[in-house]
């Protein structure tokens, strides 16, 4: 498990699972062409360039608040178009309980948009019924993002929606939240939309220390170098770009902690000036 101290707020990871090969979602991604890009040895990339990634979550504390950023892809799933991510039986909740973090101690679940990685472990498979994995927690989804997904249910796997989000709204455990909503002093959403329309990243501050936690808004960091990949499942690809290229260069030749959600250990660093592009710093 890794972990972050951001002035007063600790950030930790734990992972779901790692995997080589990312052409499925950025077909821009192939080895010879991540190749070119050198920095990203020997973390993101295997010997044989090919891109790695993670699917995790963020457990986020901060002024007596256990938010847990993104749920993963979950156990026991199903139409997903990812085949293998149907019907898992990982230890997913058994790795959180070991970091620290057992199902009890969530208060608060933040998806930062609801595609399947993202909200899979919001609920579990319990008497052939989905049932709320976190009991405990308040269930944050994003308005616009909700009414999008809710309007297009069969755009994006619709047994997604049936079997990880429907069941929390039907609990009356979710709050929709706007896209700048405030979690506490320290820990608040920033839209960065064009992956999803309501898709937004989490900004943490604290003590003068500063952190984002990314989302979708890039897949791997192979995206600072060439930010005009696009991915296959952004809803408004251009628009997905157009953020990318923006988020880089706010960033950019600042002390802000760039945490990818899907970027493998050490997953996290500064975005640094590259010529016209950029890389992360580790």
């Amino acid at each position: 498990m890794l972990t972050w101290k951001i002035g007063n707020v600790t950030i930790s990871r734990i992972v779901e699972i790692e995997l080589p090969g990312l052409t499925f979602i950025l077909p821009d991604a192939t080895p010879e062409n991540v190749s070119q890009i050198d920095w990203l040895a020997p973390h993101f990339v295997t010997a044989e360039h090919e891109p790695i990634a993670s699917v995790q979550t963020f457990i986020v504390e901060s002024q007596g608040r256990c938010i847990m950023v993104d749920t993963c892809i979950g156990n026991d799933k199903s139409g997903l178009p990812i085949r293998p991510w149907n019907g898992r039986t990982g230890p997913f909740l058994q790795d959180l309980e070991a970091s620290g973090f057992p199902r009890d101690s969530i208060d608060t679940v933040l998806c930062t948009h609801l595609h399947m990685d993202h909200v899979g472990w919001n609920t579990v498979l319990e008497d052939g019924k989905w049932k709320p994995t976190f009991p405990e927690a308040r269930y944050l989804f994003g308005r616009v993002e909700w009414e999008h997904w809710s309007a297009n249910r069969d755009a994006h796997a619709p047994s997604m929606l049936q079997e990880s989000v429907d069941p929390i709204v039907e609990a009356d455990l979710h709050t929709l939240v706007e896209t700048e909503h405030r979690l506490t002093d320290e820990v608040w959403l920033e839209p960065t939309p064009g992956h999803t329309p309501g898709h937004v990243s989490v900004r943490i501050a604290s003590q003068g220390e500063e952190a984002v936690i990314t989302g979708d808004l890039m897949h791997h960091p192979c995206q600072m170098a060439r930010p005009t990949w696009k991915c296959t499942a952004d809803t408004d690809a251009d628009q997905a770009v157009a953020t990318r290229k923006s988020f880089l260069e706010r960033f950019a030749e600042t002390p802000v902690l760039i945490i990818g959600t899907h970027f493998a250990a050490p997953t996290a660093g500064k975005i640094i000036r590259d010529g016209d592009v950029y890389r992360l710093d580790l």
